[in-house]
């Protein structure tokens, strides 16, 4: 009988473990990709604060559609009918929760700087464009609209500045990504969920133990 019990929380430890590691890669995941194409949103729409949901406020950036307001001809989206540009000086974006990484499309008519910051507002780190210019009709040669652009940095970034024309009107900006950390809080609460559920296996198996002895 001892032997049956043995083996049976041997298996119990193997099936605890296999949940515990399941549960934490799922969160993992499902915490990580944040995208946003712009497309739920009217043509001309200032774009502040529609976007806290996953963490993102900008500033200075207003939507473009394709047919109506952008000229799409220079301009083409990434993806679907919907850019913002850089509505007045440079569009900042703030993240009300620190991001692992930042990536998003620009086409633009003068050459981009793109400014990171932590959360404390330090300057950690600038990624420049490739071309002064990379419309599609009249952009330098060997250049194609929508360039990639994307930084990464461990220790979480705060906001990113994207400088072209100091007065705007100069780029266009599609199909931006990132991940953003995890609120320690809710790191807590899956420790402590996974905490209970080996206390609560650990009861349940001592009591058959001592049941069956």
């Amino acid at each position: 009988m001892r032997k049956f019990l043995k083996k049976k929380n041997r298996k119990a430890k193997k099936f605890i473990t296999c949940l515990i590691l399941a549960i934490f890669l799922g969160f993992v995941g499902t915490a990580g990709a944040v995208t946003i194409d712009f497309e739920g949103l009217v043509d001309s729409t200032p774009v502040t604060n529609q976007y806290l949901a996953s963490y993102l406020s900008f500033s200075n950036a207003t939507v473009l559609t394709a047919g109506i307001s952008l000229n799409e001809w220079e301009f083409p989206p990434h993806s679907g009918t919907n850019v913002i540009f850089d509505d007045g000086g440079p569009m900042t974006i703030d993240f009300t929760i620190a991001y692992l990484d930042f990536e998003a499309y620009f086409t633009y008519l003068t050459p981009l700087t793109l400014s990171f910051y932590d959360t404390s507002n330090n300057l950690i780190g600038t990624v420049s464009s490739a071309f002064f210019s990379n419309t599609a009709l009249t952009g330098d040669p060997g250049s194609t609209p929508n360039e990639l652009l994307s930084f990464a940095y461990a220790g979480g970034i705060g906001s990113v500045t994207i400088t072209g024309d100091l007065s705007g009107s100069s780029f266009t900006m599609d199909d931006f990504s990132g991940t953003p950390v995890p609120e320690p809080c809710t790191l807590l609460l899956l420790g402590g969920s996974l905490a209970g559920l080996v206390g609560f296996s650990y009861r349940k198996h001592t009591k058959l133990k001592n049941v069956m002895t």
